[in-house]
């Protein structure tokens, strides 16, 4: 059975994003541009900002089943460095599914840099993916600044396909009790591209949560670097706060630096952090090929099984198995093999 989605508003005839789902709300930004506003009820609102990038509004008390999938694409209509800032608010007691992703359509070097700001009110609930899949000469820094007040939830995961230099800050403070924040992230990166994660998570009052869990897998002469912080403020008591990093390296020219800091002032926490980088286990490509699997095979079961635990965070089934197929083209060097092709089959 096809897809049923639409385009709001219709989009080149060169570019179709694989990743909609049925039901979803599409919107489109053009080179920072948002193509046309939208208004799904009285339940929310996107408009664009006056110079570049965008609004949106998520209405008070609102439940939105379907998912607001916001694509985001560069071409050759303006190759010039662009930054541009859009904004994220979630009224109190909302619930919603934001999709972000990132495609570029032509082999211009482009330089990218967003800011998204995201606001979660009262008991608000938000799960929020970024897709980001760009070519080999594109560079992409996003800064995610997430404040949240009181019994509000986020769940973002970054899921980074592909791109020649990307870079996701986030700075995240919690400013209302019982707050809970999960920052997932997988990033996939080979021949000499680089990708830079870092994360400020703040915890400002009490009983609050946070967690992150964040793995890379890196082949060729690719590097990867990761710098978390989780900051607990004196009042902070009864804070809980996690922090992983694992990393997989194919190659031995493959490079990760990883910097996991905890700052801790009060005495009544839960609190840990963690990293690893290492490579594939022999043992267990043994005794898979021992039963027959090739080896090819084996190294990719090997990988699937690394990510999975990360890919399984993403709330939307459908959405959840679309990516898990995305990431298993990219394993496979199906993306590698159009190398003057700018959408990586996306």
């Amino acid at each position: 059975m096809s897809l049923q989605y639409k385009y709001n508003p219709e989009i080149p005839e060169v570019f179709r994003c694989r990743v909609p789902l049925p039901g979803t709300y599409q919107a489109y930004l053009l080179n920072g541009h948002l193509r046309d506003n939208l208004k799904i009820e009285d339940k929310l609102e996107l408009k664009a900002e006056e110079v570049a990038g965008f609004n949106l509004s998520v209405y008070s008390k609102s439940e939105i089943a379907d998912t607001l999938q916001v694509i985001s694409v560069r071409d050759s209509g303006d190759v010039s460095d662009l930054r541009f800032a859009n904004t994220l608010s979630f009224g109190e007691g909302s619930e919603s599914y934001i999709l972000l992703c990132t495609h570029t359509l032509s082999m211009d070097e482009f330089r990218t840099e967003s800011d998204l700001d995201i606001n979660l009110s009262e008991g608000s609930r938000v799960n929020i993916v970024i897709m980001q899949n760009e070519h080999n000469g594109s560079s992409h820094k996003m800064n995610f600044n997430i404040k949240q007040a009181k019994d509000s939830y986020l769940r973002m995961n970054i899921i980074s396909l592909h791109g020649a230099r990307l870079e996701n800050h986030v700075s995240a403070t919690l400013e209302g009790e019982g707050a809970v924040c999960e920052l997932n992230g997988l990033y996939l990166v080979d021949g000499k591209q680089e990708i830079t994660t870092s994360v400020n998570m703040l915890h400002l009052v009490p009983h609050c949560h946070s967690s992150q869990l964040f793995k890379g897998i890196l082949d060729d002469e690719s590097k990867a670097v990761f710098s978390g912080l989780i900051n607990v403020a004196r009042d902070a008591q009864k804070t809980e706060a996690y922090q992983a990093n694992h990393n997989l390296l194919l190659s031995r020219k493959a490079k990760v630096y990883a910097q996991p800091q905890l700052e801790i002032y009060a005495d009544d926490v839960k609190c840990s952090h963690g990293a690893t980088s290492g490579r594939l286990d022999e043992l267990a490509l043994f005794y898979m090929r021992s039963r027959g699997i090739g080896l090819h095979e084996a190294k990719l079961l090997q990988q699937l099984a690394f990510v999975y635990d990360v890919l399984e965070k993403i709330n939307n089934e459908t959405l959840r198995i679309r990516l898990q197929e995305l990431v298993e083209s990219r394993l496979r060097g199906e993306f590698g093999q159009c190398t003057n092709c700018s959408m990586n089959c996306c």
